[in-house]
């Protein structure tokens, strides 16, 4: 094989996985980090969490295109991915998901036992998630609760013990309703094709604009978690602009949902994470 066509290869599998995705997660995992370590975690750690969240998210999306694979077939906005168009094959899928599970397990036991006891939970949840939405619109929260485990993940691997869970409950909350917000928002995407395949999104189920509202109630209650966090702190003046910072992309998020929801997923929810690890760095 040449270095083109490995390359080629590589190019492939991090599309299929959608590796860029993985900067929605890597902020709350080393937010939750920081809170558990009160500081930063030793550069050692710091890597040995890098490991594990890319294996895991990897590992959790492989999964995912395996178990929807028909459906993305059918979805014209999804048949273009690399199972359904034939870039890829099922024992390509199958050989990404192995590699990046054993990197994601040996990582968690490299952490600490308490980390490999529990590393069967997060991908319990995204392999569930796919199954969900065939049968109740609560899918969403589903893939919240999912998404939820990168701040506890992250605070467990410098914790290692859940004896101070009251100093992450706000953050996992957080990250639980912010992300089965912007998860109702992407399926925006898909109302009419999940309306239509039986899919019980909650557009699908009540229409576009009512699950908008559903979102942003759902950040506001995001917004309400990330506050009393901030309550619980020392009051830094500087969290408080951030926090601030959050809000208002909040704000802006559901200003352009309805016109631009690719935007108000992607791009600004990946602004929004980062500005989350600010805030709880300036926090503690």
């Amino acid at each position: 094989m040449t270095i083109a066509l490995a390359l080629d290869r590589l190019k492939t599998y991090a599309g299929f996985v959608k590796l860029e995705h993985t900067i929605f997660s890597l902020p709350l995992i080393y937010a939750g980090a920081l809170v558990g370590a009160q500081g930063w975690p030793s550069a050692r750690l710091a890597m040995l969490i890098l490991l594990a969240a890319v294996g895991g998210r990897v590992t959790a999306m492989g999964l995912n295109r395996l178990i929807d694979a028909e459906l993305d077939r059918r979805n014209p906005r999804t048949q273009m991915r690399e199972l359904p168009r034939g870039a890829m094959a099922r024992w390509e899928a199958w050989l990404v998901i192995i590699l990046a599970n054993t990197i994601y397990f040996a990582a968690a036991g490299a952490i600490a036992p308490v980390c490999l006891q529990w590393a069967w939970l997060p991908l319990g949840l995204f392999v569930g998630y796919p199954y969900l939405k065939r049968f109740t619109s609560f899918c969403h929260a589903g893939l919240g609760l999912a998404w939820s485990m990168a701040p506890l993940g992250g605070w467990l691997a410098t914790a290692q013990s859940f004896g101070r869970f009251n100093e992450i409950v706000w953050l996992w909350l957080f990250a639980f309703f912010w992300v089965t917000g912007f998860d109702v928002i992407y399926a925006t995407l898909d109302e009419q094709f999940d309306r239509e395949a039986g899919i019980h999104s909650l557009p699908a189920q009540v229409g576009k604009r009512r699950a908008l509202r559903t979102a942003a109630l759902l950040h506001a209650a995001a917004f309400l978690a990330l506050w009393l966090f901030w309550r619980d702190q020392p009051h830094s003046p500087a969290a408080f602009i951030w926090l601030l910072a959050v809000g208002a992309l909040f704000i802006w998020q559901h200003a352009v949902a309805e016109r631009k929801p690719e935007f108000a997923f992607f791009q600004l929810n990946a602004a929004l994470g980062f500005l989350v690890f600010g805030f709880v760095l300036s926090s503690l």
